[in-house]
């Protein structure tokens, strides 16, 4: 007889008397555990499964004791860059011998079972999901108009614009003083 069963979040085949190495248990050395989420069973003559766990079963263990594992090296590099790292880990676990697989209660998961249809509640308020929002038009600022007095806070850009816009010719290579002076003649 064996069983598919979950221990410590992992699932694990158990059979009676088998040792078994898991993640630590919070439980002593020498207590008795029982774990619920057993989701297959095997008896040689039926196999149980259930939908996800087989209501009832249970499989029993003792806790033997708390040991680390094997030592894993984790090394990291970069090749040319000078970036070597390197770090030991050693896993907490827990070791366990399985006493007992108990079958109770345990129900065959059959494809052919009615379902049963989900009721809805007779009131059901019904909630206004859409939003209204009002868009606000975005107005743009007006162009700044520039009097021929106002040459100082302009850029050398908005100077050049101006100077061919007066039909001066010849003022690509001059700074912003020199701008200045044309235009204000």
């Amino acid at each position: 007889m064996y069983a598919i069963v979950e221990i410590a979040g992992q699932q694990f085949k158990v059979a009676k008397d088998q040792k078994l190495f898991v993640h630590r248990l919070t439980d002593q050395e020498g207590e008795k555990v029982s774990f619920d989420k057993v989701y297959l069973l095997d008896d040689g003559k039926k196999v149980r499964v259930g939908a996800p766990a087989i209501t009832g079963a249970s499989v029993e263990a003792k806790v033997v004791c708390h040991l680390k594992g094997d030592k894993v090296i984790v090394f990291k590099k970069k090749r040319r860059k000078g970036y070597r790292v390197k770090n030991g880990h050693r896993q907490a676990l827990t070791e366990l011998v399985i006493e007992s697989i108990q079958a109770t209660g345990a129900k065959i998961k059959t494809e052919t079972a009615k379902k049963k249809p989900v009721e809805k509640p007779a009131t059901t308020p019904k909630v206004k999901t859409d939003l209204i929002v009002k868009k606000t038009p975005i107005k743009k600022a007006a162009p700044k108009k520039v009097t021929s007095f106002d040459y100082s806070k302009m850029t050398v850009a908005e100077l050049k614009v101006e100077a061919k816009r007066k039909g001066i010719e010849g003022i690509s290579g001059m700074k912003k003083a020199e701008l200045i002076v044309i235009l204000s003649k």
